[in-house]
């Protein structure tokens, strides 16, 4: 059988030429008898199903130039005027000739109808814009169309042929040209959107309203763009298409739509869709099974959440659990990325400005998760936007409570020194919708600013946003804080801001302002939760007083007022003095602010801004709030209260606290000495400590005492120093040692080295009980001229030798000291101070414990050697370290490492150390021997 003969219209060159003859000719020409069409109807149809859409055709037909006479065909098509009949008033008008226009220019007007377009020409436009849709899906061919002055043409199309086919078609087109930015421009220019509103509200075909809501979605590629279709009324038909239940895929087209131009949502948009009965439909389908449509509507639920207009409406409608329900499975354990999340947490911290969305946040477990987010560190970005939402809950006492309860204090405090968060600047469409907005002209402000001021008109703190500056704070305004306190407030004006006076337009009343910047959200709530009656189990703790000291004193610029006036309102209010003491609270005030020592100073010290004369007058100021406090009676019943009936634990506190906040000799004389205080706090020094700087507070708590006790001894006369040791005696045994020796030695000690070391029978019999039996007694070495001592160094025997001929400061005990920072432990002095003991030479004992002191806790001696001292296990030489640790004028930091060496020293033998503080705080050595320390 003979193979069958290729038809012409297999050959991209017979279509081609085909298509060029009518673009240039018309769309006349003869019919073919044998298959009924046009030469021209077979070529576009074979171009449609054969040629474009094989592998790399779109590509071949536009190397071959086919979108030029393609496009020319369109023209013509477009402006072919068959017989036109009578035009009725409410006709489409048809197209008038067009010829070449730039893609900017807009579509050109109609005078007649096209409802009767022959069955021809609609085919021939049909095939025709389904072979320029097609090839508009490649990127070359979208580029050579807009060169080519493709778009008006479509334009033109949309508006004069009016067939649901062609419609689609047109759209299509339009929709795959939209996808290039450039070509979305021109459309927009060319006038097409009010056309394809025209087609969304008057077609019914769901092929068609796909393809002109795909269209609109493409156009909606910019910020600009998007609010130029919102205006222009392209929301209200699709949500009013949305709310008529359509078909599913006309359904996921629409929500995609929508996605796209509420992005950035403005105020048309919201209403648009408001008006349209969209909220409902939207929020039905955020339970839509398919995964696409439930995404889409979540992300068009958040974006319209920036609209403070739509917001009420949104949450009557169920929105608020639905965005709250999404959020809470992205953050479980499968659920999606941060990234994912960011849109939610914005809406949902937006609902938070209504008072009725509030509520049902806080009823379908908000608060909750708004509080995991501030515990996230992934989430820290978002921190400050949370942060600000929930000075929303200011005055919703339940809600207050309840994120009380779940932590918020410390998490706001940590908030005040945090790292800024990426926060967006929210437009005044953002605010608050429970009271009318007044439009007036605004100026510059900074997000953060811009993000509260919404909610402080709402709450009615301004009547307006020109009364409020973007330096101003609400705690100024009288319905703020009804309940300031009548204590002095802080008092340093170094920290004090300048105050600026300034007159609101609404009020012939002066009012200051105050600081407000990203940390007046966290101040503004921790204010409000230090006005309750009892705040001392939220505020006065550890992390929370850390985090408001750690922004007082490490704030760039002066800190706001309303942290001075926090810490002022906590140390004024009878019930936290109990939990200054227990959470170490005094101490710490004392140790960050008068002391300059923070926890993450210790033990390396930190950099810090030099505003230390600033930070203890405010240091001072607030321990004498604590101080008035303690006196008064209600104090003095908490206080003993505490030492006597308290637990171990906050026994201890008390006793550390007392002297930082006791003045009355009689109140801290019973507590500490009569009742058993000063002890307690001593023997905890060996125990697991009960805070990071408990041994920091000790140390300076103990030298408080100590100058309580002590108050006339000044800081700067140290004990007395042997004069023998400053000026050496002359030796009395260095007569022995020469070549000629003076009185002849009649003894020699033999070493265990073989060394022979001469002496005097008679003067070291004298010397100590031991040589007198030794030497003069019955044992068989009194009848020895070479006596052996055992167990002794050359080094540890030679201040032996000379005291035992009476030299007595003559510099031998400094011989086996070791220098500053070796080990006394195992050395020379430690043989030297044994031997000292065994011969019963309490003399040399004495001298050479002055020695180590001379040396070690001289004035280059540190505090690590305090420790290596008390290792020796002398009482005298542990009492020694005890005023070197206490001693007046020592510096706070170098006193409590001395401290801490001496606990590592002791170990769990406690009693020695205990024993030398009491002695050394108590005074019990004033006025006696001290070693050879210099303070």
């Amino acid at each position: 059988m003979a193979a069958a003969r290729p038809a012409p219209t297999d050959s991209l060159s017979f279509c081609l030429a085909q298509l060029t003859a009518a673009a240039g000719e018309g769309l006349g020409g003869g019919k073919d008898t044998a298959t009924n069409e046009t030469p021209l109807g077979r070529a576009l149809l074979a171009l449609r199903t054969r040629h474009v859409k094989a592998a790399g055709g779109i590509e071949r037909f536009r190397a071959r130039g086919g979108l030029r006479p393609l496009l020319a065909l369109l023209r013509r098509a477009a402006t072919a005027d068959p017989a036109p009949p009578q035009a009725s008033p409410g006709s489409a008008p048809s197209a008038i000739s067009a010829g070449p226009a730039s893609p900017s220019g807009s579509a050109p007007s109609a005078s007649s109808s096209t409802s009767s377009l022959p069955a021809r020409l609609r085919k021939t436009l049909d095939l025709g814009l389904s072979i320029l849709a097609n090839c508009c899906t490649e990127g070359a061919c979208r580029t050579e169309v807009r060169r080519l002055g493709g778009i008006l043409p479509l334009v033109t199309i949309l508006q004069c042929v009016k067939t649901d086919s062609i419609q689609n078609r047109t759209a299509r087109a339009l929709g795959n040209l939209a996808m290039e930015p450039e070509s979305c421009r021109d459309i927009h220019s060319a006038g097409a959107v009010p056309l394809l509103l025209e087609s969304l509200t008057a077609c019914q075909d769901s092929q068609c309203l796909q393809s002109v809501v795909r269209a609109l979605r493409n156009l909606a590629d910019s910020p600009q763009h998007r609010l130029a279709l919102a205006q222009q009324g392209a929301v209200r038909p699709l949500a009013e298409l949305l709310a008529a239940a359509p078909d599913p895929a006309l359904t996921s087209a629409l929500v995609r739509a929508l996605l796209e131009l509420s992005r950035g949502c403005s105020r048309a948009c919201a209403e648009q869709l408001s008006l349209g009965g969209g909220l409902g439909p939207l929020v039905s389908l955020a339970s839509h099974p398919k995964r696409a449509v439930r995404e889409a509507t979540i992300l068009t639920l958040a974006n319209l959440c920036a609209q403070g207009l739509v917001r009420p409406a949104l949450g009557n409608a169920g929105g608020v659990e639905v965005l709250l329900g999404e959020l809470r499975r992205r953050r479980g354990p499968n659920g999606a990325n941060p990234a994912s999340q960011q849109p939610l947490v914005r809406a949902v911290c937006l609902l938070c400005r209504e008072a009725i969305n509030r509520a049902r946040l806080r009823d379908a477990g908000g608060l909750e998760l708004l509080m995991g987010l501030l515990r996230d560190s992934r989430a820290r970005a978002w921190h400050p936007r949370v942060v600000a939402a929930l000075v929303g809950f200011l005055y919703d006492t339940g809600a207050l409570g309840r994120l009380q309860a779940l932590g918020l204090v410390p998490l706001l405090a940590g908030q005040l020194c945090g790292e800024a968060g990426d926060e967006e600047e929210e437009g005044r469409e953002a605010a608050s919708w429970d009271f009318p907005e007044e439009r007036t002209p605004e100026r510059t402000e900074a997000g953060s600013f811009r993000s509260l001021r919404s909610w402080l008109i709402s709450e009615g703190y301004a009547a307006g946003p020109g009364d409020i500056s973007p330096d101003w704070s609400p705690e100024r305004c009288p319905p703020l804080e009804p309940s300031e306190p009548s204590s002095p407030t802080p008092g340093p004006t170094q920290l004090q801001t300048p105050r600026v006076v300034c007159t609101p337009r609404r009020s012939s009343a002066t009012s200051t302002e105050e600081p407000w910047g990203r940390e007046g959200p966290a101040l503004l709530l921790l204010s409000r939760f230090s006005q309750v009656p009892d705040p001392s189990g939220a505020l006065v703790t550890g992390p929370a007083l850390c985090g408001l000291l750690a922004y007082v004193t490490g704030a760039p610029g002066p800190p706001n007022p309303r942290a001075l006036r926090i810490l002022a309102r906590l140390t004024c209010n009878p019930a936290c003095l109990e939990a200054f003491v227990r959470s170490y609270g005094a101490a710490l005030l004392r140790a960050w602010l008068v002391l300059g020592v923070a926890p993450d100073d210790w033990p390396a010290p930190c950099a810090r801004p030099a505003l230390r004369s600033q930070h203890r007058e405010l240091g001072e100021m607030l321990l004498q709030n604590l101080t008035v406090q303690a006196e008064s009676p209600f104090g003095v019943g908490a206080l003993t209260h505490l030492l006597l009936s308290g637990s171990p634990e906050d026994r201890v506190a008390c006793a550390l606290t007392l002297p930082f906040i006791c003045r009355k000799p009689s109140l801290w004389r019973r507590l500490l000495l009569d009742q058993g205080g000063l002890r307690l706090l001593l023997a905890a020094l060996t125990r697991p400590a009960p805070h990071p700087l408990f041994l920091f507070f000790a140390a300076d708590s103990l030298s408080c005492l100590q100058g309580l006790l002590s108050p006339t001894v000044s800081p700067v006369l140290p004990p007395a120093i042997p004069v023998d040791l400053d000026l050496p005696s002359p030796c009395l045994y260095e007569s022995l040692l020469g070549p000629a020796p003076v009185p002849a030695p009649d003894l020699h000690f033999l070493l265990d080295s073989g060394l022979r070391l001469p002496a005097q029978r008679a003067t070291s019999a004298t010397a100590s009980p031991f040589f007198r039996a030794l030497l003069a007694g019955s044992f068989v070495e009194a009848q020895m001229d070479l006596v052996p001592l055992r167990g002794l160094s050359p080094s540890a025997a030679w201040p032996v030798l000379h005291h035992l001929h009476g030299c007595r400061g003559c510099g031998a005990a400094l011989g086996p000291v070791p220098s500053l920072g070796q080990p006394l432990l195992g050395s020379e002095a430690e043989e030297a101070l044994e031997a000292a003991g065994r011969f019963l030479l309490p003399g040399l004992e004495e001298e050479l414990e002055e020695a180590v002191g001379r040396i070690h806790l001289g004035p280059q001696g540190g505090p690590e050697s305090v420790g290596e001292v008390f290792r020796l296990g002398r009482p005298r030489l542990a009492a020694h370290c005890a005023r070197w640790t206490l001693g007046p004028g020592q510096c706070p930091r170098k006193r409590a490492l001395a401290l801490v060496g001496l606990v590592e020293a002791a170990g769990e033998e406690a009693g020695p150390l205990t024993e030398a503080l009491l002695a050394v705080v108590m005074g019990a050595e004033a006025g006696g021997k001290s070693p050879g320390v210099d303070y």
